[in-house]
């Protein structure tokens, strides 16, 4: 049981951490300093979808639940729901590459946008 609760955190930390890589710079928006964490994350990803490699925190997950004696694909919430956005089926080079495209010109327009603003604040005193 353990384990399983284990996989299901981790897997959920790797959630949180995609959609902080993607959508972390809108976070920036309000609370700038967060930039010093988002950026790295941010490269991480692109740096991941660009060059297929695997996250540890698959292989890590995926230990977790063999050793609580089941597979990815169970079907709890987690494994129905869950799993599908992190690992989608058929993703191919060409999808990585354009998710990595995505990952990096959106935020791109975010940091554009926020020292845009602050080259403005700091110009108008």
């Amino acid at each position: 049981m353990w384990y399983r609760i284990g996989a299901d955190l981790v897997l959920l930390l790797h959630l949180a951490f995609v959609l902080f890589v993607v959508a972390g710079g809108l976070l920036v928006l309000k609370w700038p300093r967060i930039a010093w964490l988002h950026l790295p994350a941010a490269l991480w990803g692109a740096v991941v979808e660009f060059t297929g490699w695997i996250c540890p925190l698959t292989p890590l997950e995926n230990i977790l639940r063999t050793m609580a004696g089941e597979s990815a694909s169970d079907s709890d919430f987690i494994g129905r729901a869950l799993l599908p956005l992190l690992y989608p089926a058929g993703l191919t080079r060409n999808a990585q590459l354009v998710l990595g495209t995505t990952v990096v010109l959106v935020n791109a327009a975010v940091y554009w946008w926020v020292f845009s603003e602050s080259a403005g604040r700091r110009g108008t005193n």
